[in-house]
């Protein structure tokens, strides 16, 4: 197979596995985020402790997480056909992709949210913020780029899954692989799928590892910014009390300074 064959071969080939990873990480994102979190605020001593919907919780994670991708596809089959209208093409890939992707997300997330500093979350707390406070304002921020690392690592695994879901006809980098590579025994054209998936995991990779970096650099986004808010409202009384003949904050209302006391003696 000459090079002019193979390039629309290939074009294509890239153009479904983008698709199918891109909107696959997307939904396991906007779901698998919101399920992390909830793991955490559930857990013992979580906002919102909860031990049996945390273990509910766990356990249904864990059980999707334990089960292979080439299975998940086949026991889905019913519910994508529900969803797309077809068990075939990169549209009917995205299904199983995205559930298998979600609970794998979620433990990440969880592990990203349990490294922040208690601290932060003490002290919204102390200010009167609610549980979506904390979350909005430190658990997400402070996590920030352990979530970037945790989302490459997903986009990394999901490649590998479209190329196994090529296998029942999604399309893809995968698709090609097999159909050309394997069955036609194109030996030169699997070669350059395997290059092409190496390219663009390593782009992945460097693409998340120095944005998790940048992020690190910054203390998460905006940087300190959570610490500056919390103690901001502390700042006006600390000014007022280095104030020469201020009172110091603990001062009993009617009673003179030290300062102003031993200038009258």
């Amino acid at each position: 197979m000459t090079w002019s064959e193979m390039q629309p071969l290939l074009s294509q080939a890239c153009w479904d596995t983008l698709y199918m990873v891109g909107w696959s990480t997307l939904i396991a994102v906007v779901a698998g985020l919101p399920l992390g979190v909830l793991l955490v605020l559930t857990d013992r001593g979580g906002l919102l402790q909860n031990i049996v919907a945390n273990k509910v919780l766990g356990q249904l994670v864990n059980i999707a997480r334990s089960m292979p991708f080439i299975i998940l596809m086949v026991a889905l089959m019913s519910f994508t056909r529900w969803v797309t209208g077809t068990t075939i093409g990169r549209d009917a890939a995205i299904v199983p992709l995205a559930i298998g992707a979600i609970p794998f997300f979620a433990r990440l997330v969880e592990t990203a949210v349990r490294e922040v500093d208690g601290g932060l979350v003490e002290a919204v707390q102390a200010m009167g913020g609610n549980t979506w406070t904390v979350v909005r304002k430190v658990l997400v921020p402070e996590s920030l780029p352990s979530l970037i690392a945790g989302t490459t690592t997903t986009v990394v695994a999901l490649i590998g899954y479209s190329a196994m879901a090529g296998t029942v006809g999604a399309g893809g980098l995968g698709d090609i692989a097999i159909r050309y590579g394997y069955q036609r025994f194109e030996t030169q054209l699997m070669w350059i799928t395997v290059a092409i998936l190496a390219v663009v995991i390593s782009l992945i990779q460097f693409a998340g590892d120095f944005a998790a970096r940048a992020l690190h650099r910054r203390g998460g986004r905006g940087g300190p910014a959570p610490r500056l808010r919390l103690l901001k409202a502390k700042e006006p009384a600390a000014a007022d009390a280095t104030r020469p003949g201020a009172a110091p904050a603990d001062a009993v209302p009617g009673e003179a300074a030290p300062a102003e006391v031993s200038k009258v003696g």
